[in-house]
């Protein structure tokens, strides 16, 4: 006998996943001999939501009844910290698609051996559109057929130490990616729309190590380093395979200034499974409308790159508080930039920028922005604009010009291999009762895929995309505060028929403590508009809730 699952209790099963993380290493760290920093606040909360079609005068109205916990353990040798939300919506008018809604994240860096040998592991519970051509809403509590469940993990050791003059490391890292898109059910796609065969799962490994010695006893420091990276996808038995193995040299110049150079050899190879295909030679789709794989087919390539691979440049460091690095070379058969900056103005403010290269995935880059999550974040109280738990967002961490955004790879969900090229900046920091922090970020995917038979393909397209987060807030006294929050997202694929979408919001939220800290108060509300091939809406909310913290 099978017992097939509700959605709720999938999501359920999956946000038990995350929230055991930060609970089971809290109570191995009870055992630490140093005392440990524990806060872990679980909460229930209740809201009453308005939704204000501005278009057609439709209103929306539902309650809203979530159970969540917000908690950090800090301990000599283990942090965590986690917050995570299960949020059960009751329609009072109209449809509300997802009544489950999953949000939270987690993650864990123990020090096995202190100073040598530390496991991380991270957990992510958000959505993301599952459809590029389909609106782009930012709100936590707006509604969409658009909408994916994604869950993510990873987890693996970082390892460092030396060994006389060299300085040994390595690390290896294991990620899981599960996306549940509901069947896009009731989702809209105009005539002559391209059919993609949609996302399931997808495992990846990455492994990487480096040996070297810094300058001193030579002139110039030097380093060996390589890599390999494997990801498994669910759909079409997609295989992906990178390794590479390179030397650097740093010669510096002025107690301020050197200059940097690399050659090595890289090889990269994504395949998968054909496709089976009719009489007529078209594609056959499952009811749910995914491709079928044909083992009796040879695998088709949809990348091969290998050869050697070259870089140069500088590394400017003026001050303690400032650094500067740029790199021009020849990496995936193409001229290839990467960079980075970081400046602290104080000890209150911070900006920090990168310029990134890389062939990736949307799998693979889940994984690295959850890995890049700084290890004390900002807990998102604006109950209208969740971060990662509406549509994209960033992470800020609570030191200045820490933080990750993961619109990079949430704009669109997308089962192919692609050439990612961009660059994001972030700027944040706080002083008294104010905080801030902003998020910009640009992205470009080129897609490579076989070029399938009487079947559309993303092969050499590309899409790109721009956007902006940004939080003010202020504490009015220690028992009340109000949030400003505001996203625009645009998001563009080349491909034919599709168009352009864009969206953009903004919200204002008040809370307030009551009855010993453990009631809280709760009003919001928020403009917001989009508009893209499918649809163009703008829309108002408005909330107001209590949340009672044990």
């Amino acid at each position: 006998m099978k017992i097939a699952l509700s959605s709720f209790h999938r999501g359920l099963l999956r946000a038990l996943g995350l929230a055991g993380l930060a609970a089971g290493i809290s109570l191995g760290s009870a055992a630490e001999a140093a005392p440990a920093r524990t806060e872990i606040v679980p909460y229930i909360e209740v809201q009453q939501v308005l939704n204000a079609d501005l278009n057609d005068g439709d209103v929306l109205t539902y309650t809203s009844v979530s159970a969540g916990v917000d908690g950090r353990v800090t301990t000599r040798r283990v942090q965590a910290q986690i917050s995570y939300r299960y949020e059960r919506r009751i329609a009072w008018e109209g449809d509300i698609a997802d009544d489950d809604v999953h949000t939270g994240i987690a993650q864990v860096h123990a020090q096995i051996v202190p100073n040598m040998l530390t496991l991380n592991a991270g957990a992510l519970a958000t959505r993301a559109r599952a459809n590029g051509n389909a609106p782009i809403f930012g709100f936590g509590t707006t509604d969409s057929r658009n909408l994916a469940d994604v869950y993510s993990f990873y987890a693996g050791p970082d390892f460092s130490t030396r060994a006389g003059p060299l300085d040994l490391a390595a690390s290896y890292r294991l990620g899981y990616v599960k996306v549940d898109d509901h069947s896009l059910a009731g989702l809209p796609l105009p005539p002559g729309t391209p059919l993609f065969d949609r996302y399931d799962s997808s495992t990846n490994h990455s492994a990487n190590f480096s040996v070297g010695m810094g300058p001193g006893s030579l002139p110039v420091g030097w380093t060996v380093s390589g890599g390999y990276a494997r990801e498994d996808v669910g759909r079409l038995d997609q295989e992906y395979e990178g390794r590479f193995i390179r030397g650097d040299l740093l010669l510096p110049v002025s107690p301020t200034f050197a200059v940097t150079g690399g050659v090595g050899y890289e090889k990269i190879e994504s395949s998968q499974q054909d496709i089976r295909r009719g009489p007529d030679g078209l594609p056959i789709v499952t009811p749910g409308g995914n491709f079928i794989a044909d083992p009796s087919r040879p695998r088709l390539l949809s990348y091969d790159q290998s050869g050697i691979i070259w870089d140069a440049g500088v590394i400017w460091r003026p001050s303690r508080r400032t650094e500067l690095q740029a790199r021009v070379g020849r990496r995936y058969g193409d001229t290839s930039f990467t960079g980075s900056f970081e400046h602290k103005f104080n000890s209150a403010y911070a900006i920090t920028g990168s310029v990134y290269d890389t062939v990736d995935s949307f799998g693979r880059i889940i994984v690295a922005d959850l890995a890049s999550t700084p290890r004390n974040f900002r807990v998102n109280r604006n109950p209208l604009n969740q971060g990662v738990g509406g549509i994209g967002g960033c992470v800020f961490g609570t030191e200045a010009g820490q933080g990750v955004c993961f619109d990079d790879a949430v704009n669109a969900i997308t089962s192919q291999t692609f050439r990612h090229r961009g660059a994001n900046l972030l700027l944040s920091g706080g002083r008294g009762p104010w905080s801030f922090g902003v998020g910009a970020a640009y992205a470009q995917r080129k897609f490579s895929e076989p070029s399938f038979t009487n079947a559309f393909s993303l092969d050499r397209f590309r899409d790109e995309s721009l956007s902006l987060n940004a939080y003010l807030s202020r504490e009015l006294s220690r028992t009340s505060g109000v949030s400003l929050d505001g996203y625009a997202n645009w998001f563009d694929r080349s491909a034919p028929g599709f168009d352009s979408a864009f969206g953009a919001g903004v919200t204002a939220s008040y809370h307030r403590s009551l009855f010993y800290d453990r009631l809280q108060a709760q009003a919001a509300i928020g403009l917001y508009t989009t508009d893209s091939g499918l649809e163009d809406f703008t829309g108002a909310q408005a909330l107001i809730g209590l949340r009672y913290s044990f």
